[in-house]
């Protein structure tokens, strides 16, 4: 069990290997496709194809977008060779714009639903601690009358004497 683990570790320590060795550095992969196809030069992932020059350019990375020198964004193309940059930063800004702002609504819309929830709960909790107080009150009120009708039985109708010591 542990021997297939490391074996299978060896091959792709060296399947890695072998593949950073064997690529060339990128600016020479691009340029060497100059003048060739859209499709061709995208293969590579660091390519930028210029439509109007048909050249393949390494994509400038320490910019985050290509200079209007190198290509115009209209006419660059990088990912997709029917989509140009231009679009594709468009697109991607959108989607980015409708995902912050669903974001945003899911976020006040969770907070408005706990706030009402607990208020909803709290309204509740006095609505139950006003029945339980008036209840209690009923009750009082029965024993009263309940003691009176005792006292009155009995003849104890008068002012309690023990009431002074109180």
């Amino acid at each position: 069990m542990m021997d297939s683990r490391v074996s299978a570790a060896f091959l792709l320590l060296v399947f890695g290997l072998a593949t950073v060795l064997t690529q060339s550095s990128p600016g020479k992969a691009c340029e060497a496709n100059n003048g060739t196809s859209c499709e061709i030069c995208l293969k590579n992932v660091s390519c930028l194809w210029c439509i109007p020059t048909k050249s393949c350019v390494t994509y400038p990375v320490r910019t985050i977008l290509p200079p209007h020198a190198l290509c115009p964004l209209n006419d660059a193309r990088w990912g997709l060779c029917w989509m140009n940059f231009q679009t594709l930063i468009i697109t991607l800004a959108v989607i980015g714009g409708i995902l912050i702002i669903a974001l945003l609504v899911c976020l006040f819309c969770c907070c408005k639903c706990e706030n009402f929830g607990s208020k909803r709960f709290e309204a509740k909790m006095a609505r139950n601690a006003d029945k339980t107080k008036t209840k209690q009150e009923e009750r009082r009120a029965e024993m009263k009358q309940r003691h009176d009708e005792i006292r009155n039985k009995y003849g104890l109708k008068g002012p309690n004497p023990y009431s002074k010591f109180a």
